[in-house]
């Protein structure tokens, strides 16, 4: 969801004594590249990214240093280390660190990057801990490390009989050397006890009895509580209000007007009212009058870029993104040529905890308790709109009730940081769901206008897209950009990607599968129209245009030839006879380094209701399912995810405002559309990826060929729920 720098500095390991006779172990980052003595470092030299804990008593306590945000990585990096540290997992604690740029690196979430990043450094510290326990029973023993072992934080002597558990080690192993991360061994993967096995969340048993975790949960002695009311036109700016008469209201301590600027993902205008309880201040707020100055948004609207995407589509593109051999002879030369429009909806995060944050302001000291992707931006606005050191904010990591991308984004720890600055007591500020869904950074929508050609043996030759989206100049809007890798760039010997833009007042963001969850279903959907113009099954006409690629960035062909092979199988594709009314679709998408290929199987009455029956998923993402319990609750939940957005999620813009304010206008999916979900994993011999994101695009071109398969009705715009599908 968001790019982040990997970690290029040498790593090495730092040792430290606890109270009560522990010991410490941290992966550090060491300025320079040079590993030095440890004890003659200054604390400052170094960026540690993770932390063990072994006491005595053999307990062992790992620091989740990344935010959790319901895809699992507080579970799946401690299960990484624990692994090659050689401990029995039943003996492992977990702690949620907080934002400490001293002491860890890429402390965020976003992008189904936590797991690549940290694969290698995660399984280093622990093997390396492993080693200096290896190193101090061999040494107390007099007998050689080679012939040491370990298993569930013991080491053992085969040839003498002896053991030792790492708890009556600790004072030897910290006295011995300390190895090199780089070069220090690693268990062979048919060695590992702890990954490859599915593990409950750390946090399952706390968040199922209620105890409080979530940012939502979190109070401090004196606090007040917040809302906090902005323009309904993004980013205009407060004129007046009847603040006196708000004020006046019970239980309402403070009610003030909050100036701010016209960034989004900052601090923008807005009324703060305080009270003893949330619900006074949300009571309060219904009688809250604000005018506010007008603003160029107002003009912008949902319909005006569907009839301005139109406009531009007939129109020399503003700029070329690819260009590869020559489209216009490729299209001439074709069999059959297809043109196609294909666009897609704003859709919100809606996570199911609204944005909310705990701010102290005191003594020049801002300590803030947030659900965040990206502590360390957040500190940073923070820092900028309140013009205090980094050095003096402190930031405790809560967990998230859902991130989805929303959470990347900080402006509501810099509205409770402000607020509470303003108010001089702390403040727990809390946004309704209507805020949520009117003020969030949403998924752009996009227009893609398709031409394509096949020649006479059904190969494709030629294919166009006119992509117009959000931006100025030559700079997209966030997220609203297409990548000139995408694909079928390097499978099609005529390719064109084109753009044109759009000037946008409203905010984009990140969303699930940013980018991917929108134009895997334009492009898939159009690979369903070519391949009916071939006269191709489906599958059969994927595998020949994957088998006509060539090396290149981005997608690899054999990997997702692979899952569509596996995924084909599993379904029965080659022998489907769904009865009338019911189809069967498939589609792939590489994104965020996974192959995933879904079939998905539904059925259409004839009153146009749609049943989704089932979803069968194939994913590759390398050599290693870390955690296999929490893989298949990602992917099943990326899929629903999916096809909630497909069937009926949709942000409409109408005079620079949201339409839809809860979820009975943005429908989530309910339990009784719920689809079962089988997943499968391919595993090759690549490093392992994330999972939170790359399962979802597929299912939406699946469910919409699965639709076109039972009632020959093609949906070239999101969401279904528009579409007439009746049929008889």
């Amino acid at each position: 969801m968001s790019a982040k720098p990997g970690m290029a500095r040498r790593e090495f390991l730092r040792v430290t004594a606890v109270a009560g006779g522990g010991l410490l172990l941290g992966s550090s980052l060491r300025r320079g590249g040079v590993t030095r003595a440890l004890a003659a470092d200054a604390a400052a030299e170094f960026m540690p990214n993770a932390f063990i804990r072994i006491m005595p008593d053999g307990m062992v306590t790992i620091i989740a240093k990344n935010p959790e945000i319901g895809q699992g990585m507080k579970t799946t990096l401690p299960m990484i280390i624990a692994d090659e540290l050689d401990v029995d997992w039943a003996s492992v604690r977990v702690e949620q660190a907080p934002l400490d740029a001293t002491r860890f690196s890429n402390q965020w979430a976003g992008g189904s990057a936590a797991t690549p990043i940290n694969w290698l450094p995660m399984r280093r510290v622990g093997a390396a801990g492993r080693a200096m326990f290896l190193a101090a029973a061999a040494e107390t023993w007099g007998v050689p490390v080679a012939e040491c072992t370990t298993a569930g934080g013991i080491v053992s002597h085969a040839g003498s009989g002896k053991s030792l558990p790492y708890g009556d080690l600790l004072s030897k192993a910290a006295t011995m050397p300390v190895p090199d991360l780089e070069k220090v061994a690693l268990k062979d993967p048919k060695d590992f006890r702890i990954i490859g096995r599915p593990a409950r969340g750390v946090d399952t048993h706390r968040i199922v009895t209620g105890t409080p975790l979530y940012g939502i949960d979190v109070t401090v002695p004196g606090m007040l509580y917040a809302v906090f009311d902005k323009a309904p036109v993004f980013a205009a700016t407060v004129q007046s209000a009847n603040l006196e008469a708000v004020k006046a209201l019970p239980g309402i301590k403070q009610a003030f007007i909050i100036e701010g600027g016209t960034v989004f993902n900052g601090l923008v205008s807005g009324v703060a009212i305080l009270a003893d309880t949330w619900w006074a201040a949300r009571k309060a707020r219904e009688q809250l009058q604000v005018v506010w100055h007008a603003s160029p948004t107002e003009e912008q609207s949902s319909a005006g870029f569907a009839r301005r995407a139109a406009e531009l589509s007939k129109q020399a593109p503003q700029r070329s993104l690819r260009n590869d051999g020559n489209v216009t002879a490729g299209l001439a030369g074709a069999a059959r040529v297809v043109t196609a429009e294909y666009s897609y909806p704003f859709i919100a995060h809606a996570p199911l905890e609204p944005q909310n944050c705990t701010a102290r302001v005191s003594g020049g000291k801002v300590e803030i308790w947030a659900p965040t992707q990206t502590p360390d931006d957040g500190q940073g606005l923070v820092s900028k709109a309140l013009d205090v050191p980094l050095a003096d904010i402190t930031v405790h990591i809560t967990r998230s009730g859902g991130g989805f991308g929303r959470r990347l984004n900080n402006d509501y720890m810099v509205e409770a940081a402000a607020i509470a600055r303003k108010a001089e007591v702390p403040v727990k500020l809390l946004w309704t769901r209507e805020d949520d869904m009117r003020h969030d950074f949403y998924r752009p929508a996009g227009f893609h206008h398709f031409t394509g050609g096949v020649d006479a043996a059904g190969k494709v030759v030629a294919w166009r897209n006119h992509f117009v989206s959000f931006g100025n100049g030559e700079r997209f809007a966030p997220s609203a950009g297409l990548g000139a890798t995408e694909f079928p760039q390097r499978f099609v010997p005529n390719y064109a990607l084109d753009a044109s833009m759009m000037p946008l007042g409203v905010p984009t963001g990140p969303l699930r599968a940013p980018t991917s969850n929108g134009v895997a279903f334009a492009v898939q959907s159009f690979l369903d129209e070519l391949a009916q113009a071939a006269g191709k099954d489906p599958l059969q006409f994927r595998l020949d245009l994957l088998a006509a690629g060539t090396p290149g960035e981005g997608l690899n062909a054999a990997r997702m030839r692979g899952v569509l092979e596996l995924v084909a199988e599993k379904s029965g594709w080659a022998a489907r006879r769904p009865p009338r009314g019911t189809g069967m679709g498939i589609a792939f998408h590489y994104s965020h380094r996974g192959h995933f290929a879904e079939v998905v199987q539904a059925t259409v009455t004839r009153q146009g209701a749609v049943k989704v029956d089932k979803v069968w998923v194939a994913g590759d993402i390398g050599s290693e399912i870390i955690n296999p319990l929490n893989a298949e609750n990602q992917v099943q939940g990326a899929v629903l995810d999916g096809i909630a957005e497909a069937l009926g999620q949709e942000i409409t813009i109408e005079k620079g405002r949201t339409v839809e304010s809860n979820f009975h206008q943005f429908p989530l999916l309910r339990l009784v559309q719920a689809p079962p979900v089988e997943v499968h994993f391919r595993k090759t011999d690549f490093p392992p990826t994330g999972l939170g994101e790359p399962a979802l695009p597929p299912v939406i071109p699946a469910l919409c060929a699965a639709i076109f398969a039972a009632t020959g009705k093609r949906i070239r715009s999101l969401p279904i729920k528009k579409h007439d599908l009746t049929w008889s």
